[in-house]
């Protein structure tokens, strides 16, 4: 065991050390280490939970990718069709990193019940249709069967539902504009879901049944559809994967992705990156401020012992090693204090959602969490170095003492 490690370690089970002046200001400084991490470990889970649940609400109801005819470019309603016999489907082959391509169709009514009445957005969907999007949203009934014959099975969100007075089982009556001429087209459907995405955006527009009864609303043949929409395996190549797919439809299919449609949401998303930054930056600075003057007072207060050291031939730098020793045990404690009550935390939060927030600002009802242990270990490690490193200025004091004045210092 090397000198100086040994050193530091009587140093830091030392009883006059631990009832010394610099006690108090030492537990202040394992403090400020143990709340930091927390702050940055919490900061980084929710920041990057809230951006991906919300990315993940946005592209359960759209797709990530979507391909559709110039006409219906910024609607959400499907105007003119186009074929389904595209080269890109069911299987998108000529751009890699796509997991699914599904045929959506879109038409815009009215459910009127004896009470109420609201606009809503009819989406068709069909057998190739990954329902494993809306599962998570869930909260009553199934999701409607669409791999079989046309059916009147609808999946409704809890908002509409409130809103109209409706329930599970109940049947309902929606109004169609025929688009050729005067009049209008009913039809009626059965309630077998309920969903609650908690994006008011989607959840007080959006019901989900068989893309045929918009196809024989707007007397569409069965090859002719609304839309395409495509999903990528990773959400962070999304503009790349975009201009791909741009690049392998036709000239008169357009694609857009879902950053670009709601660019919005995207946009605030980003908001989160910078302020994660910034307490990144406040919380490892408080920390390092900490650290130097707990480091400056151990420094001061073991002038003698240094004396000491120096006279017996002890260079500096391994002097200053010794205290360095010492304040990397007491990061230590403050990280390992600080990652198990901010893990802690952390999971308390995923699986009892104690912390609620309002949906028509955060687009979730509770605060979600990414608990990514990669993230856990590199803020550690980055902390650590960081403070070792600002702490190299201060320990450099300790050149400056003279072994013959320190050793007279009483």
């Amino acid at each position: 065991m090397k000198l100086e490690y040994f050193i530091a370690k009587r140093l830091i089970t030392a009883k006059d050390h631990k009832s010394s002046i610099s006690a108090p200001i030492i537990k202040i400084a394992i403090t400020a280490i143990a709340l930091g991490i927390i702050m940055m470990i919490v900061s980084i889970a929710t920041g990057v939970g809230l951006q991906q649940k919300i990315r993940q609400k946005v592209s359960a109801f759209n797709g990530q990718i979507i391909i559709s005819g110039y006409n219906d470019n910024n609607s959400d309603v499907s105007t003119d069709p186009i074929s389904i016999r595209q080269n890109f489907y069911p299987k998108f082959k000529n751009v890699d990193g796509i997991r699914h391509v599904q045929a959506v169709a879109s038409k815009a009514g009215m459910i009127r019940t004896e009470t109420a009445f609201e606009g809503i957005i009819f989406k068709g969907v069909g057998k190739d249709y990954d329902a494993t999007n809306l599962e998570e949203y869930l909260t009553e009934g199934r999701l409607p069967n669409f791999k079989s014959n046309l059916n009147e099975e609808t999946l409704i969100s809890q908002y509409l539902c409130n809103r109209l007075g409706l329930r599970l089982g109940d049947r309902f009556v929606t109004y169609f504009m025929k688009e050729d001429s005067e009049g209008y087209n009913l039809r009626n459907f059965e309630i077998v879901g309920i969903y609650n995405s908690g994006l008011q955006e989607f959840d007080a527009n959006y019901i989900i049944g068989d893309i045929r009864h918009v196809q024989r609303i707007n007397k569409w043949s069965p090859d002719e559809i609304g839309s395409f929409e495509v999903f990528v395996d990773d959400f962070t190549q999304i503009e790349s994967k975009g201009q791909q797919v741009y690049e392998e439809t036709s000239s008169s299919l357009d694609s857009q992705t879902i950053v670009e449609k709601y660019y919005y949401i995207f946009e605030w998303l980003k908001l989160f990156d910078f302020n994660i930054i910034i307490i990144l930056i406040v919380m490892i600075a408080v920390s390092t401020i900490n650290m130097v003057v707990a480091l400056l007072v151990l420094i001061l207060e073991r002038t003698q012992m240094i004396g000491i050291l120096k006279s017996l031939g002890t260079n500096n730098w391994s002097v200053r090693k010794i205290f360095l020793y010492n304040a990397a045990y007491l990061i230590g404690r403050g990280l390992l204090w600080g990652n198990g009550i901010g893990i802690g935390l952390l999971l308390l939060q995923k699986y009892f959602g104690i912390i609620k927030l309002n949906p028509e600002s955060y687009y979730v009802n509770v605060a979600p969490v990414d608990i990514n242990l990669l993230y856990i270990l590199l803020l550690n490690i980055g902390t650590v170095a960081i403070c070792l490193l600002v702490l190299l200025i201060p320990s450099y004091i300790i050149t400056k003492i003279s072994p013959s004045k320190s050793i007279r210092f009483e």
